[in-house]
């Protein structure tokens, strides 16, 4: 019915991801759940907040499962021809941080089944195309408007490799990532 009703989907799958457990890899992968970049940018009190909740989730929860059937059910979605688009929202326990989660979900989308590149028109040119401007935005192409950021890497054959931001482009104008998280260094969070 959704489909049917060219309803579109945001998925939004670090949300749910930081409510889980930790875990080696995967879902609640420590290494995205208590990333030291974000945790950095963070203020005290939403740090402090924030790994208190952590602590709080127990080692059997089912958000895991919860996490992995919505991805299924965003597999499914698109499958059937439905427009999925990713966004984030800093709610939950407010692990989930602007920049820092987008990549994040990009990463998720893989993990959920999507091909690298999938996930990347699902974060970029899907959004564009909800909003019916994707003949403008969303994608790279001659006459075609476009803030990019440049990584280290091939994210089309390793999809990591999108947390490896060397270059912002915004309006034509560049800005160093490094730069960017360090002038929000304990800023960010509940004011």
């Amino acid at each position: 019915m959704l489909v049917a009703k060219k309803v579109a989907l945001t998925s939004t799958l670090p949300v749910f991801e930081a409510g889980a457990p930790l875990t080696q890899t995967g879902i609640g992968a420590a290494s995205a759940v208590l990333n030291p970049r974000v945790l950095s940018v963070m203020n005290a009190d939403a740090r402090v907040r924030y790994l208190t909740a952590r602590s709080r989730i127990a080692a059997d929860s089912p958000t895991p499962l919860l996490v992995r059937k919505s991805m299924d059910f965003e597999r499914a979605f698109v499958a059937a021809g439905g427009l999925l688009i990713a966004g984030l929202d800093p709610t939950g326990n407010g692990g989930v941080v602007a920049g820092f989660g987008d990549l994040r979900e990009v990463e998720l989308l893989v993990e959920a089944g999507f091909t690298p590149i999938e996930a990347i028109k699902i974060a970029t040119l899907n959004g564009a195309k909800f909003l019916g401007e994707d003949a403008r935005i969303g994608s790279i192409a001659p006459g075609k408007q476009a803030d990019l950021m440049i990584v280290k890497g091939n994210p089309a054959a390793k999809i990591s490799d999108i947390e490896n931001v060397e270059i912002v482009f915004l309006d034509g104008v560049g800005f160093d990532s490094e730069k960017l998280i360090q002038s929000v260094q304990g800023l960010v969070g509940v004011r």
